[in-house]
């Protein structure tokens, strides 16, 4: 894969020569997601940009992951031939940091609805928190929301 990650503006892209088949394993662009924005949106971006500065209309371009519109974070954008390496990318190890707020819960289990619940949390100390996220680690079977986008099995 190509050696060169930007962000997507018109004055990064510029870090890269103009012909894409200078990448020949193509390019991965570690791109900090907006807030609100989806995996979609960005590669719609990036795809746009691409296209204007490589002088190209066919460049392949996708993510390797999806985040949540209400997430931010890296998501990686693979251009060219760079999209086959997109599924080995994501089977990488990752790193999480959230912030949450005890005693307080929505019905979606996210901030897209409002706060419908609160519940007393002042006997929850650091080390409880810290043995629980311990669970958290390594391979994990989750249990998707009911608003989740995740497709199981076609459901």
């Amino acid at each position: 894969m190509g050696e060169k990650f930007l962000t997507v503006d018109k004055d990064s892209i510029q870090l890269l020569g103009s012909n894409i088949d200078d990448y020949p394993g193509g390019v991965v662009i570690p791109i900090d997601k907006p807030y609100r924005w989806t995996s979609a949106d960005v590669v719609r971006k990036v795809k746009f940009v691409a296209q204007k500065h490589f002088h190209k209309k066919n460049i392949k371009v996708g993510h390797a992951g999806t985040l949540d519109p209400l997430a931010t974070g890296v998501l990686l954008v693979c251009l060219g031939k760079a999209t086959k390496q997109a599924e080995a990318l994501q089977a990488e190890q990752k790193e999480y940091i959230a912030s949450i707020e005890l005693g307080a819960t929505t019905p979606c289990f996210d901030l897209e609805k409002e706060i419908d619940q609160r519940y007393p949390y002042e006997h929850i100390t650091r080390e409880m928190v810290e043995n629980t996220l311990t669970r958290f680690i390594g391979d994990i079977a989750q249990r998707p929301p009911l608003f989740s986008a995740c497709k199981v099995d076609g459901k």
